[in-house]
Formats: C-alpha cells, structure tokens, sequence
C-alpha cells in the first residue's frame, strides 16, 4: 500500500466513530506539501461553518513564514472564524494525519484562541 492508501485508510477508520454535530463541529485539518487547509463541518447539515487556509486573503499581506507558523495562523484563523460562526467547541479530525508537526501546531494554535476540544 502506498502513504496515501494508508492514510486513507486510517482517516475511514477515524471517520466511522468521529461526527461533527450543530453543538459540537468537526476540526478538520489537511495537509499538502506547501499549504494547509482547515475547516469547521457540521456533518448533520452538511455545511461547512468555517475556512481558513494558507491561501487565503489574509495570509497575502504578512511574510510567508515556514510551514509550521503558517499551520498555527491558520489555526488562529480557523478558531476566530468559528468563534464569529458561534461555535466554540468542536472535534478534531486529523483526517488520517500523525498529530505531530503542522497538525499539531493547528490545533494548539486553536486551542489558545479560544476553540475548546
């Protein structure tokens, strides 16, 4: 099996027992090689409440860091949008990710703006 299958296969298995709900969304992260992207799901609806990546417009102004203090504005990011969203508790979905590294730094960043999970 290649990396890819093997974490696919990891984020299935997180998926069956891991749901985001109206009280208490899903944090899900995902990595590339360059970027990371972050978002707040209710999976009873079916909408995403809140976005942020290191793409985004509010990444275009500041100096491009490494990729680690990117992943930690982009969990402050996250956590202010879902806080401006009302949604202050959430799951975290590593999506098949090692928490480790740039997943990590997402959700510490998120913690200490204010998400609670």
């Amino acid at each position: 099996m290649s990396r890819v299958e093997q974490r696919l296969k990891r984020k299935n298995r997180i998926r069956r027992t891991l749901s985001g709900t109206a009280e208490r969304p899903r944090l899900t992260v995902y990595k590339s090689l360059k970027h990371i992207y972050a978002q707040v799901v209710d999976d009873s609806s079916g909408r995403t409440l809140a976005f942020a990546s290191s793409l985004s417009k509010e990444f275009k102004n500041s100096d491009a860091g490494d990729k680690k203090s990117d992943a930690k504005r982009v969990g402050q990011l996250v956590a202010e949008k879902a806080k401006a969203a009302k949604v202050t508790r959430v799951v975290f979905d590593r999506n098949g990710f090692p928490y480790h590294g740039r997943i990590a730094a997402v959700a510490e960043a998120a913690r200490e703006a204010g998400l609670e999970f």
